[in-house]
């Protein structure tokens, strides 16, 4: 899947364009039926709406992702719905409703300060 657009690029301008994006899961937000990923690059953030119940195949594979994982999605620009924009974001106020999701890489889980010290002083005290 080739990038059509940067995340940072798309705005209401946008609406009803198909596009492609790629990038790092910065946030994933099951609500019971539709999965909101925040996906970053290096130009900034857009919000992908994935419908799990509406496609299977990307349902199944949005099931899989964790946060840094990376991912190329393609689908259609959108509107949010009425009081849900984000004015933080330049691309608040829409989302792309993916209707496919490719996974380049899985991340690692990431591990906790917190455990890498426990391990850290179990070495260093059994040795």
């Amino acid at each position: 899947m080739k990038r059509t657009h940067h995340c940072a690029q798309l705005t209401k301008t946008d609406l009803g364009a198909t596009v492609s994006l790629a990038g790092w899961v910065d946030s994933i937000r099951d609500q019971g039926g539709i999965i909101f990923i925040d996906l970053r690059d290096r130009q900034g953030i857009t919000q992908v709406k994935l419908e799990p119940e509406s496609n299977a195949d990307v349902g199944a594979r949005a099931a899989h992702l964790k946060p840094e994982s990376v991912v190329g999605v393609a689908g259609r620009v959108t509107l949010r719905p009425a009081g849900t924009a984000n004015p933080n974001l330049t691309t608040g106020e829409i989302e792309v409703d993916a209707t496919a999701l490719e996974l380049y890489n899985l991340s690692d889980t990431r591990r906790s300060r917190s455990t890498t010290r426990r391990a850290t002083r179990s070495t260093r005290t059994s040795a």
